[in-house]
């Protein structure tokens, strides 16, 4: 018999997690060899930019973890759009983590209504779509190989 709760408890998320790391990692050679190196942390990465004046331009968060960059949020003032901010915003964060970092590709999250079409300008190939994610949006998942 067991008894199911419905509850946020942050010590058994922990507990959980823990033991989905070890179980993942008795069944992975890959994951195996990754504990206890660098390169098993994600590391953040961000990339600003600013007009003339001081003010944010846009910027790109993500962080690298593996040999991946994780594209989490792109966003470029409405005032500089179409200047190819965005396109050098990604650009250079591709660059940091495979010259830096020596990530081999790339990975994002978009909805219809945000940037597929700009990812796919830029190298990105669609790899799952998600319909009604939210209900009425469709969600995209995009990767590219850096270089």
């Amino acid at each position: 018999m067991f008894r199911l709760e419905a509850e946020v408890d942050r010590s058994r998320r922990d507990l959980l997690r823990a033991r989905l790391r070890d179980t993942n990692t008795a069944a992975s050679p890959v994951l195996r060899a990754l504990r206890g190196t660098p390169a098993e942390r994600e590391a953040p990465l961000h990339v600003w930019a600013s007009d003339d004046t001081g003010a944010l331009a846009g910027g790109l968060v993500g962080h690298t973890w593996t040999a991946w960059l994780h594209v989490t949020y792109l966003w470029v003032d409405e005032r500089h759009r179409g200047t190819g901010l965005g396109s050098r915003l990604l650009a250079e964060a591709e660059r940091l983590a495979r010259d830096d970092r020596g990530c081999m590709r790339s990975r994002v999250e978009t909805w219809d209504f945000q940037a597929p079409h700009f990812y796919r300008r830029q190298g990105y190939e669609v790899v799952c779509v998600i319909e009604d994610y939210p209900p009425g949006i469709t969600e995209y998942t995009l990767t590219k190989r850096l270089g």
